[in-house]
């Protein structure tokens, strides 16, 4: 009993207060609701306010649970009152107008040990799960069924597909990070445990088996796909490497690397690629073939591997593969090309009413274009002058003039010593081997030697050759093409998607890892390359679709973005001394949303997977969470 301070009449103050035992099992009491004086309402409404409230905060959990009201009106008022101050209080672990059926049909309540909760088995799953759905996309899982290969084996095949996209590495180590980091098993559905190398060797090889006809599909499809028509297409070699001796190879030769690897046998690796990047055609040769000479076979298969409305397409050539036989042969074949010439023009004609075209590059640099004439030729000339090019080769130049005639000095030194080498045909050989080292420089030099008599030279002078400037032509390159009535801009521009096929090597040999090879059989060398083509595809459909949104993304960084996204197996127990298991993927990261998006792909590879198993038998097997989880 209180002063009420209205009306200054001791009056009943009241609160709902809620009675329970504690740890000690002594009888508590909690202070629920201060509700004040209440002198307006009987005692059996204040009774029947404390029934209706305590039936709602005792079932506010249960959605079945119908709410008792009064027909007094001064009863509910009162009642929906309180309850919102209890809420809003947070004196119960309830929301208001938060109790509904559609909410509480998507939860799942268990009372557990918060001490007991672990997190293990966390795998990779994001960069797999992005793969996944590209190779989907693409329908090759369907092209391999209808090819009359059984379930487990396209499975299989999918897995180690999108195992050498993500992480590219030995069949040993594949299997390795596979059975211990990724989970790209539980997205593909192939049995974990059946995972060797043995079979991703025996995979590998079935997956070259159809190497022309899924080089062709893949082609085709991803035409259709993106509305592709093949109008300009890219033609280059690069070469790898092998590890070891390779003695009985017939594909490892020894010839000139890119890589620097004179000790190293080699394979060259031709391809065909649209100005998308997709590759048309493919094929693997010997080490040591020259440039010129595998142009004939790819121009036979190009048409085939095109889509059918490139009526004339326009091959973008290196100028180590474009002699005059190779662009007459294209010339037969219907199609049109262009190119770097294979040395500079030396006599040609500009005419008076050809202007100067200014491009700029992308770095902001300028580039003067204009067309010329040489002689009777039909074909079109562009003189192409880059000043950051000419800054670049007069740096070169310098460096190499001095370099060269540091050896002459070497070798004019030598003569005036004691134990130096004087014979003629010695002086010879070396003054041969530093020509052969400075090859670009050497051919502006005369060298002379003067003999005491036929063997013995006795001293030696070097000088520029008369009107002769290493610098004239810095700078200074001339494309030629057979298009007809072209311009200077648009063939500058045709002739710069030629960067594509540089970035297509760039992403077989360093993202996707084919070199070095360290294969031992032809057989096995020419599976592990064409895996890593197909591989290509998947990479390649992934970052075009992204580039055409503006992320530009290389696929190390791609990969590195999607695997922050993994997938965890939670363990906790539960008050009915059970182990609640659930495994579940985390929600991706913003970045990772945003390639999900731009890609139109969906975020999580599986829903959530749980279950409840004795403590007992928990601890008797060990294994329980992983066979039930790789089995679903």
């Amino acid at each position: 009993m209180r002063k009420n301070p209205q009306t200054n009449i001791l009056s009943g103050y009241y609160r709902l207060v809620e009675s329970y035992r504690n740890s000690d099992n002594r009888v508590c009491h909690r202070t629920i609701l201060s509700a004040g004086y209440l002198d307006d309402l009987t005692t059996d409404q204040l009774n029947l306010i404390q029934k209706i409230l305590t039936s709602k905060v005792s079932n506010s959990s249960n959605v079945a649970f119908e709410v008792p009201y009064s027909n007094d009106a001064t009863v509910n008022k009162h009642v929906d009152e309180f309850y919102k101050r209890i809420c809003i209080e947070k004196r119960i672990d309830i929301e208001p107008g938060k109790i509904n059926a559609k909410n509480q049909a998507n939860k799942d309540f268990h009372t557990i040990d918060v001490n007991s909760i672990k997190h293990k088995n966390v795998r990779e799953i994001g960069a797999e799960w992005l793969a996944f759905q590209t190779i989907r996309q693409l329908k090759l899982d369907e092209y391999l069924q209808q090819s009359g290969w059984d379930e487990q084996d396209v499975k299989l095949a999918i897995t180690h597909l999108i195992s050498r996209a993500v992480y590219p590495a030995s069949e040993l180590e594949t299997t390795r990070w596979i059975q211990e980091n990724s989970a790209v098993c539980e997205i593909t559905g192939f049995d974990i445990t059946k995972i060797n190398k043995d079979r991703l060797y025996k995979i590998s090889h079935k997956l070259y088996s159809l190497n022309d006809e899924l080089e062709q599909y893949l082609s085709h499809r991803t035409n259709e796909l993106f509305d592709i028509e093949d109008k300009i297409v890219l033609y280059d070699l690069t070469n790898t490497y092998f590890e070891g001796e390779k003695r009985n190879s017939k594909l490892a030769k020894y010839g000139r690397s890119k890589e620097k690897r004179s000790d190293a046998k080699l394979v060259v690796l031709a391809l065909v690629v649209n100005i998308e990047g997709f590759i048309k055609y493919s094929s693997i040769l010997e080490g040591n073939i020259a440039d010129p000479k595998t142009l004939s076979a790819m121009i036979d298969k190009l048409r085939v591997k095109t889509s059918s409305t490139a009526k004339k397409a326009l091959i973008v050539l290196d100028a180590g593969i474009a002699t005059d036989s190779n662009l007459e042969l294209i010339k037969q074949k219907g199609y049109d090309y262009l190119c770097v010439t294979r040395s500079n023009k030396k006599k040609y004609t500009v005419e008076a009413n050809n202007p100067i075209v200014s491009v700029f590059d992308n770095k902001g640099q300028c580039i003067n274009l204009c067309s010329v004439k040489t002689g009777n030729d039909t074909d079109y000339y562009l003189k192409v002058a880059s000043q950051s090019k000419e800054l670049k080769e007069r740096s070169m130049n310098a460096q190499f003039k001095e370099r060269f005639e540091s050896e002459l000095k070497k070798i004019s030194d030598s003569l005036s010593k004691k134990s130096g080498v004087k014979l003629y045909d010695k002086v010879n050989q070396r003054i041969g081997r530093a020509k052969q080292k400075y090859p670009s420089i050497q051919r502006y030099y005369t060298i002379d030697l003067e003999c005491a008599d036929n063997k013995v030279v006795s001293s030696m002078k070097w000088s520029i050759k008369e009107d002769m400037e290493i610098n004239a032509r810095s700078g200074i390159y001339f494309l030629r093409t057979s298009l007809p009535g072209t311009s200077e801009d648009i063939v500058w521009k045709s002739y710069n998607t030629i960067r594509e096929i540089e970035s297509t090597f760039r992403v077989l040999k360093s993202d996707l890892d084919l070199r070095p090879i360290y294969h031992k059989n032809d057989d096995s060398t020419m599976a592990h390359l064409h895996l890593g083509l197909l591989a290509y595809w998947v990479v390649n459909t992934i970052r075009y679709q992204l580039k055409q949104k503006g992320i530009n993304s290389d696929w190390r960084e791609i990969v590195r973005i999607a695997n922050t996204q993994k997938a965890v197996t939670t363990t906790a127990q539960n008050s009915d001394e059970n182990i609640i298991i659930i495994r579940n993927c985390s929600e991706p990261t913003l970045k990772a949303k945003l390639l999900y998006d731009t890609l139109n792909y969906k975020y999580y590879p599986f829903t959530k997977k749980k279950s409840v198993v004795l403590k007992s038998k928990f601890k008797n097997d060990q294994k329980h969470e992983q066979q039930l989880f790789w089995s679903q």
